[in-house]
């Protein structure tokens, strides 16, 4: 089965790589990644909402959403990241899950977004209620902002069974310094920064330090807003990019975060769902072993 076969199958939900495969061989056939504190396996691509998600009380706008979200669940989505700090986002994707059922598969991801520790635990709990979920799979500090009194707030939610798992994030590429600070001081159990092709710098610490600590990490802004692949799709993708089962650019852009031995998940954010299904298409056939990582930078370099 070629690439272009592979995709045509996804988009219409058969997500398996033969005919007949049942949903759960198709899961097992994607890239799936280890959650380090407990073993857990999630898949590598999960998809983001700052602004996409952003839509108000437009009808229109928010059925369109539902769909993308049920395809993206059909083709083996899990992690689904927000904030309360994303405009509308939570209260339309707690529309568009409450249009599907509780979808299968489903790793429901937020932030806690507030500068008083004091107020943590009531915006979580709006944030809940916004999802329509009995708790969430994790709840990650937004941004450092107030992060103390928030991650002891966490810790005893998770203590309760209230959360399954603690983060913290970045997301303009600063303030590494201090995440490596609470990576080594607090049991965390994710931290989410930039990394693509072209962003790097978590590689020189962040990454290596989360193998270590045992936290699982997730990629945001992997095609820099969108501001990358559409400088990318430009140029032609590489003949050699068919050597790890790329047929286009989210693909390869996409693969070259996940086959990172330390990164967890990536999260692109879309609205359309021919995007998607290139995105979701990442998580299967070859990845770039270190050799062809570095030919990949060398090539994006050379755009």
């Amino acid at each position: 089965m070629n690439r272009r076969r592979l995709i045509a199958l996804l988009a219409m939900g058969v997500g398996a790589l033969v005919s007949g495969t049942t949903r759960a061989n198709a899961r097992q056939a994607m890239l799936v990644k280890s959650i380090p504190s407990s073993g857990e396996r999630i898949p590598a691509i999960g998809m983001g909402s700052s602004v996409t998600f952003n839509v108000g009380d437009d009808a229109s706008a928010r059925a369109q959403r539902a769909e993308l979200l049920r395809a993206f669940f059909r083709l083996g989505g899990g992690m689904l990241d927000s904030s309360p700090m994303y405009g509308s986002s939570e209260a339309v994707i707690g529309d568009g899950l409450r249009r599907l059922g509780r979808p299968p598969g489903l790793f429901a991801a937020t932030k806690v977004w507030t500068s008083s520790g004091e107020d943590g635990p009531a915006e979580i709990e709006v944030s809940r209620g916004l999802w329509g979920v009995e708790r969430f799979d994790l709840v990650q500090v937004h941004n450092l902002l107030a992060w103390e009194a928030h991650l002891e707030t966490l810790f005893e939610m998770k203590r309760q069974g209230a959360v399954r798992y603690v983060g913290i994030t970045t997301s303009h590429g600063r303030r590494h310094a201090d995440l490596e600070t609470i990576m080594r001081a607090w049991p965390i159990d994710f931290v989410q920064a930039t990394y693509n092709i072209r962003d790097r710098e978590v590689e020189q610490r962040i990454l290596p330090l989360a193998a270590e600590r045992g936290i699982a990490f997730i990629a945001n802004r992997p095609f820099q807003r969108g501001g990358l692949i559409d400088a990318a799709k430009r140029h032609p993708l590489p003949a050699w990019a068919q050597d790890i089962d790329c047929a286009d650019w989210a693909a390869f852009l996409l693969k070259f975060i996940v086959s990172h031995p330390a990164v967890t998940c990536a999260i692109p954010a879309t609205t359309r769902i021919d995007h998607l299904t290139e995105n979701m298409a990442a998580m299967h056939g070859r990845l770039p072993d270190p050799q062809t990582r570095q030919r990949m930078i060398d090539y994006v370099e050379g755009l």
